[in-house]
């Protein structure tokens, strides 16, 4: 595939730098430019630069930045397969063989965006970097590499800087990323003028990116290419949700004006409670859904959620519960809830519960944690499903079989290693104060927090005594 054998298709001016070519950033920042070109005339193309020596550019060289966007889901009830020909990457470069190419980038006085995903590892700061290395080894050492020439080629004019957003999965990426380019430019003696010039004519902005992106559509390829009649060695599958959210003023909004078409993107003063909504409305359920699921003999979230009691359960958790700990309107977060519950109930992926399982301790202490002790300053009461989930986790972590199938925990070994001995005690009632005395785990004594030793010994003898679904049921049938 390439653009004379493809459909029509339209090369556009290269205004965007995407450090990037993996599966996510052309199944989101790319698709979301491909609708604003569509639908709003935002006439944009995107230069995708390597960020490692080894990557995929010259396959997307190959088919000249054309791949197919495979969208499937639920959307309000209704099943979804689409299929996009995304064409607004121009071109493909690797800086560590194109590096004169790749510094060009900057002289482009067209060129306005940049935005990166470039993994948690990505954001870093390596202080053998240099300014004359072809390139700089870490992402913010290379985007520094360009600013500082971008800032000489037009002689520091203050309408040619560049609005950066990272994509990489971590709390105020943003930030993070200015921070490390602040030491690049004292590392590199840059100067006051340009440090100026990027913190005044720059803007670097937090982001939160909400999509699951499970790549090459292996299972279905064959049929996607019978379909399109070209071979693409590049479809990437996504599910239908998206969301991007940008801690930026509505001048920057102006420029990107991805709401005028129609898409989740928001623009807004802080991304924190967003980032929190969906750690706890998406993140949360999952954590604790996962081992009271696999206890009742369910393996995906799927699964879970169309199972009569066990979806009951996770509405409790997500609607009585976690959503009620959250600060932003509740209209939104119950349509947020909605929409993760579509997601949750996708067919078209297999998203296996052992998966969610992987250090479910750190997961609930950051996804869980905090929503119960909100709701029960809040309420009075403890989050009862909150509580029986991590009853379930803990139970998990005993280990043994489930049928034929092998439990083995996946965690810290310290923290394995606690409860392998908790468990040995065989006493629930010590088991649940000793989880909760765990210092290593949550940074201080959980039964401190008043009924919670209790209940939490409660769920654990009835999962003992009743067995999983059981006390699933007993606790959903009293609301």
């Amino acid at each position: 595939m390439n653009r004379k054998t493809a459909p029509k298709t339209t090369l556009y001016p290269e205004r965007i730098i995407q450090f990037g070519e993996g599966n996510f950033l052309r199944a989101f920042v790319d698709w979301i430019v491909f609708q604003m070109n569509k639908k709003v005339g935002f006439n944009t193309g995107v230069v995708v630069v390597q960020p490692l020596p080894n990557g995929m550019v010259d396959l997307l060289n190959e088919q000249e930045g054309l791949y197919h966007v495979n969208l499937q889901g639920i959307d309000q009830g209704k099943a979804v397969d689409s299929l996009d020909l995304v064409d607004v990457v121009t071109r493909g470069i690797n800086p560590y063989m194109q590096f004169n190419a790749f510094m060009q980038l900057a002289e482009n006085p067209e060129m306005r965006f940049v935005v990166s995903n470039t993994t948690e590892a990505g954001i870093t700061f390596d202080d053998t970097c240099k300014l004359n290395d072809e390139p700089a080894s870490s992402y913010p050492g290379k985007l520094t590499q360009l600013l500082y020439h971008r800032f000489s080629t037009f002689n520091g004019d203050a309408s040619k800087g560049w609005l950066i957003f990272p994509c990489e999965l971590i709390f105020h990426n943003g930030t993070e990323l200015k921070r490390y380019i602040h030491q690049y430019i004292d590392l590199w003696q840059l100067g006051d003028d340009f440090r100026q010039w990027f913190d005044t004519s720059c803007g670097v902005y937090c982001t939160l990116v909400d999509r699951i992106v499970p790549g090459y559509p292996k299972d279905t390829i064959d049929e996607i290419l019978m379909k399109i009649q070209i071979n693409d060695r590049l479809v990437v599958k996504a599910e239908i949700f998206h969301l991007w959210v940008i801690e930026a003023p509505q001048s920057v909004a102006a420029e990107f004006p991805a709401a005028e078409a129609g898409l989740n993107v928001l623009f807004v003063p802080s991304e924190k409670p967003y980032h929190e909504r969906k750690v706890t409305l998406l993140n949360g359920p999952h954590t604790v859904l996962a081992p009271v699921g696999y206890l009742s003999g369910k393996d995906t979230v799927r699964e879970c959620v169309e199972d009569e009691v066990i979806g009951k359960y996770v509405h409790q958790v997500m609607y009585g519960e976690l959503l009620p700990s959250l600060d932003l309107p509740e209209d939104q977060l119950k349509q947020y809830a909605a929409d993760v519950l579509d997601r949750f109930r996708n067919p078209f992926v297999k998203h296996f519960v052992t998966s969610i399982m992987l250090n479910s301790f750190p997961k609930f202490k950051t996804r869980d944690l905090p929503g119960l002790k909100i709701y029960l300053e809040r309420t009075g009461k403890l989050p009862t499903g909150l509580v029986l989930g991590l009853a379930a986790i803990i139970t998990y972590y005993k280990g043994g079989k489930r049928g034929t199938d092998e439990i083995v925990p996946v965690d810290d070994k310290v923290i394995t290693g606690e409860l392998t001995s908790l468990w040995a005690l065989n006493d629930v009632a010590k088991m649940a104060s000793g989880v909760l005395a765990s210092n290593y785990i949550w940074g201080e004594d959980l039964n401190e927090i008043g009924g919670l030793t209790d209940m939490l010994t409660g769920y654990l003898r009835a999962i003992q005594d009743k067995g999983m679904l059981n006390t699933i049921s007993d606790e959903v049938s009293k609301n």
